[in-house]
């Protein structure tokens, strides 16, 4: 991976500054530059799949948090005054938001923390009128990714592994055909991938105190975030772990971090139907990582621990099915936790 070039140091005004690549992110190019007198910022070299004019929304939205005193990362201008600059890519610079990001949930107040910063992210960007430049329509359109996991059962027949990837996906269909009916509700400003290595904790307090990687805002049923969210933060294993379990105890944490948090905020209907988002969204990823196990086009996958591709999204799709099953007999307890944080 090459340094930015001398056009970008230049557009910046970093050139004499400190480069060190920064972050274990799979989707932007991360560098932390430490500049002469020991301030710290980040440039990111943007992926190719996110146009340049998503730096609109992360101005308009991060300025909106900024008002109402939320901790954000915010974008910095180059010395022109845009919001990015091109060269082999669409890069840009970012204020540094000291802190810890995790790849697991450690125990529940992290977990309440977790659960009481989103709260106030929504919370806070719930008066914000702005379109949004990158909608991202769809992103959890579950319908739409259960039919393009069967036409991948019609169309890659040949493939190597289709004899188990097909017992996989038998198993992910099965779950779809006994999925509650999620509510219509209305769209919501949301962060749009709120796992926990994006949550920035206080490294002396472990006060959770920042949202990062805002390439995924959007509007859409603030449901479908929670349900991501818990998704991602009561796995105390990795996407790719086969005996993944859904910890009960940090479901609990959460759910009473964000309740608390702005009470009266979300309606009886959203509040009431985390536990489905939540089982939904694991059937929907589970989905999602069952096509690719076909397909073979995800961006990124582990070359040290699988063979393939395809044997990585089997593992995660094995992962997330075993998080499903584990969903699926705490259900009434989850339920029992929503009802009595939000009802109190």
């Amino acid at each position: 991976m090459n340094k930015p070039s001398n056009k970008i140091l230049r557009s910046f005004g970093i050139e004499k500054a400190r480069l060190e690549l920064f972050g274990t992110g799979l989707m932007n190019e991360t560098w932390l530059v430490t500049m002469p007198e020991g301030e710290r910022l980040v440039l990111q070299r943007m992926h190719s799949i996110f146009p340049a004019e998503i730096n609109q929304d992360i101005n308009a939205v991060t300025h909106h948090l900024s008002t109402k005193g939320l901790s954000t990362p915010r974008i910095l201008p180059t010395l022109k005054g845009s919001l990015s600059e091109e060269d082999q890519g669409v890069w840009r610079m970012m204020t540094y938001i000291d802190g810890v990001s995790r790849d697991a949930i450690e125990n529940a107040e992290q977990a309440k923390q977790a659960g009481t910063l989103l709260a106030r992210f929504h919370h806070a960007v719930s008066d914000l009128d702005y379109n949004f430049r990158n909608a991202r329509l769809g992103v959890h359109d579950t319908a739409r990714h259960i039919d393009t996991l069967k036409n991948a059962l019609l169309g890659y027949k040949n493939h190597l592994h289709f004899k188990k990837i097909k017992t996989l996906a038998e198993e992910v269909l099965h779950l779809v055909d006994e999925l509650p009916a999620l509510p219509e509700l209305a769209d919501r400003i949301v962060h749009g991938d709120p796992k926990i290595s994006n949550v920035i904790f206080d490294s002396k307090t472990d006060e959770a105190i920042c949202l990062i990687d805002l390439d995924t805002l959007t509007r859409m049923p603030v449901i479908l975030e929670l349900g991501d969210a818990m998704r991602s933060w009561c796995n105390l294993s990795t996407e790719d772990d086969l005996s993944s379990t859904f910890s009960l105890k940090i479901f609990k944490a959460a759910v009473e971090g964000y309740g608390q948090c702005v009470p009266n905020f979300l309606h009886e209907k959203e509040w009431r139907a985390i536990p489905d988002a939540t089982l939904t969204i694991t059937v929907e990823l589970a989905a999602r990582f069952c096509t690719d196990a076909l397909v073979e086009n995800y961006f990124h996958w582990n070359r040290h621990r699988f063979q393939s591709c395809s044997e990585h999204n089997q593992a995660r799709t094995n992962g997330q099915l075993s998080m499903a099953r584990s969903i699926c007999a705490q259900y009434q307890s989850m339920h029992e936790i929503v009802e009595k944080t939000f009802n109190a």
